[in-house]
């Protein structure tokens, strides 16, 4: 990767380009809106928070910050990229639970949805272990690379569809740490996907 962290330059990452998109101050000030939003509806009831690994740590550790009710929190890792910019469309679930959710209010924070193939699947295995609710907060979504439609309440920003990087999304596990969000830059292609 080429750039120092704190800059907001363009990236270099496995000889992709990239261009910085969203700040990391604008990221903060629409996380702090979604907890003020989650911390209102799921006020009384014990929430546990679920992090889809490893996209989301980012945002889900600023989001859980700004939580002011009781709740819990859990983790699951699911696999469709390897190193590649073009999920495989393959989704796999590498680390389950590890506690109970049954008759919980479950909030599902995603770093981003684009496809929503990786949401149905990732729903179809949470809704198995019989939650009273299910909602499911995302910080990016790729509304014009929709093939499996979701009901999203949560949506931090609408993106366009090209590839992106930084504030916990990667290219090949690299870009990850970058404060900002950065996007592909345009040469008359639209990039690839983020999420399947």
């Amino acid at each position: 990767m080429s750039r120092c962290p704190g800059t907001r330059e363009a990236v270099v990452i496995n000889g992709m380009r990239f261009v910085p998109y969203l700040d990391g101050a604008t990221i903060q000030n629409r996380i702090a809106e979604l907890a003020a939003e989650l911390n209102r509806e799921f006020a009384g009831k014990k929430p546990v928070f679920v992090c889809v690994l490893n996209g989301a740590f980012m945002f889900f550790a600023d989001l859980i910050r700004r939580m002011t009710m009781e709740c819990e929190v859990d983790f699951v890792q699911l696999s469709s990229y390897g190193d590649d910019e073009v999920s495989s469309g393959n989704v796999r679930i590498r680390k389950t639970l590890s506690g109970d959710i049954r008759g919980r209010h479950v909030v599902l924070v995603e770093d981003i949805v684009d496809s929503g193939i990786t949401l149905s699947s990732l729903k179809e295995y949470l809704t198995a272990l019989q939650p009273a609710s299910l909602t499911v907060v995302t910080l990016f979504h790729k509304p014009a690379r929709t093939v499996v439609a979701h009901d999203l309440p949560y949506v931090g920003f609408v993106i366009p569809p090209r590839f992106v990087i930084g504030y916990g999304l990667d290219f090949a596990q690299r870009g990850r740490n970058l404060p900002d969000l950065y996007i592909k830059e345009q040469d008359g292609d639209m990039g690839g996907e983020n999420d399947p």
